[in-house]
């Protein structure tokens, strides 16, 4: 789910998934504040082995926010090949809705870096570069421009604001449809309830999430009949489960579990803790 998961996914195909299915807030349409953050860790686990750890930092005002994440390969994973990256997003909240402005993602492994960085506005990629940049393949499906309007990044979509006043975390926190663009590859990832379920963190939260069926969909960027696309887009049992961020409307993954041809696929949070944030007065943000 984490940015740096994303990428390692070389190496462990079930956390670049992770990475992806965390989906986006839709309905931007009713103003909430929004005053919140949350300083979360994650374990991944394939089969009950770990192989990553993952930090992460998000914080989220009336009319910005940032996401931020570092992480690296561990145990048996990191044996065979040491890896670990930072990334993050930037950008502002419209009616209550994270909207991204920059993102950049680099992950090293097998002493090689991956390199990714997208400036957006308004849903729409206005530049991005990616090093190594992608191969060269006849059957590859191109990206278009059409294709990089109206998206959000890895990274943002993991912010998922629930509309309405009732509790966020509620079945409507499931049903949505998100497009992608990570500098390669442009995806939708569609969600939808299945049930809630009570959590306790190590440290932090303890209470109510709610539990998300997860969907992918390759719109372009990708190599059709790759053995890992097809995984996807025929998986069904892929669960991701939502947690508040305090003093918001936003709900981001609190774990996520899918089978992988090895064996279960675990990202789950060990520490949670998230606060609200006092609202800025309107002095101190004119002095800004």
């Amino acid at each position: 789910m984490l940015v740096v998961f994303e990428r390692l996914a070389r190496h462990a195909r079930f956390v670049a998934f992770a990475a992806a299915v965390c989906t986006a807030a839709t309905d931007a349409g009713h103003l909430a504040a929004a005053q919140g953050r949350l300083e979360a860790e994650y374990v991944a686990s394939i089969a009950g082995i770990p192989i990553g750890r993952a930090n992460w930092v998000v914080e989220i005002s009336e009319d910005q926010f940032t996401a931020s994440a570092s992480g690296m390969t561990t145990g048996v994973l990191k044996f065979f090949t040491g890896g670990g990256g930072t990334g993050g997003s930037h950008g502002v909240v419209v009616g209550g809705q994270p909207v991204p402005t920059s993102y950049a993602a680099t992950v090293h492994y097998d002493r090689k870096i991956d390199d990714v960085h997208i400036a957006l506005a308004g849903g729409n990629v206005k530049e991005f570069t990616v090093d190594p940049p992608v191969t060269p393949n006849p059957e590859r499906v191109p990206v278009t421009d059409a294709d990089r309007r109206g998206v959000i990044d890895p990274m943002t979509s993991t912010l998922n604001r629930v509309a309405g006043t009732g509790d966020p975390v509620s079945p409507e926190a499931c049903n949505r449809k998100v497009s992608v663009f990570d500098g390669r590859l442009r995806y939708d990832l569609h969600s939808a309830f299945k049930r809630l379920e009570t959590v306790k963190a190590e440290k932090g939260y303890e209470g109510p999430v709610v539990v998300c069926a997860v969907y992918f969909t390759p719109v372009s960027g990708y190599v059709p009949n790759r053995p890992i696309i097809n995984y996807l887009v025929a998986l069904r049992d892929a669960e991701i489960w939502l947690a508040p961020i305090s003093g918001t409307r936003i709900v981001v993954p609190f774990r996520f579990s899918l089978p992988t041809p090895l064996g279960q696929g675990l990202l789950q949070a060990t520490q949670f803790v998230s606060a609200a944030q006092p609202p800025r007065s309107n002095a101190a943000a004119k002095t800004e």
